[in-house]
């Protein structure tokens, strides 16, 4: 028999024998002063994943739910969520996986267009469970970082700013996707500090984010180089004694 008289007010409902949806708190806002009236401020990022992700009506989240998730900066959001688990260690393949959307993406971003998704990847989706097990992961350092951010150094994140930054972005992306040893973590946290940049119009992260990007051009064509270099090596020393 299942007991209907629970609290529903407890911050997380029971799915089944000892499992329970993960929930993340949401932050509060701050109480305004004596005698102003109280305003709505925009919601950052991180508090909007975390309404997404505490959302128990949904069973399965789609990448279209994404779209709409920043209205007016859904791109930069997108390029933000893709990058950002890649500047962690993760299992093999997840570049791959998450670095061909960011192509798409930061291609869009580069020619100033509105997001679009083709539907094979708007309509994917995948359990809000596992959704909000990402979200757990990447919301709080996306919060305190969220914290730094203020508008500054316009001439960085003005629209031919955001159409270099894509360009720059989508490069990156390019480097993301292809099978080079530490070519996913740097240039990852480079697009993520730009993203954030955009996002808060905070120049100074983008231009933090893009030394980030050249400095990870430098480490990839370095590593590249040692690698064709040692298949050199190899094949001198098989082929040619």
């Amino acid at each position: 028999m299942i007991d209907d008289s629970s609290d529903k007010s407890e911050p997380s409902r029971r799915r089944g024998l000892g499992e329970v949806d993960p929930v993340i708190p949401i932050a509060d806002e701050p109480e305004p002063e004596p005698g102003q009236p109280r305003r709505q401020a925009r919601k950052s990022l991180s508090q909007r994943l975390t309404q997404l992700a505490n959302d128990e009506t949904r069973e399965r989240i789609a990448m279209a739910d994404l779209l709409t998730l920043m209205p007016g900066q859904a791109l930069a959001a997108l390029v933000l969520i893709f990058a950002a688990p890649n500047v962690v260690p993760g299992p093999p393949g997840l570049s791959a996986i998450l670095g061909l959307p960011m192509v798409y993406l930061t291609f869009q971003l580069m020619l100033g267009r509105t997001p679009w998704l083709p539907p094979v990847i708007a309509q994917r989706t995948f359990a809000r469970g596992d959704f909000a097990a990402l979200v757990l992961r990447i919301a709080p350092l996306l919060a305190r970082l969220e914290k730094l951010l203020r508008p500054r150094v316009p001439a960085l994140v003005n629209y031919n700013a955001e159409r270099a930054v894509g360009a720059f972005c989508f490069l990156l992306a390019i480097i993301i996707l292809m099978p080079v040893p530490l070519g996913n973590m740097l240039p990852a946290l480079a697009i993520s500090l730009m993203m954030l940049g955009l996002l808060e119009r905070d120049g100074l992260w983008v231009g933090i984010g893009a030394v980030t990007g050249a400095l990870s051009l430098i480490v990839v064509a370095g590593v590249i180089y040692a690698m064709i270099k040692a298949v050199i090596f190899l094949f001198s020393r098989v082929f040619l004694g």
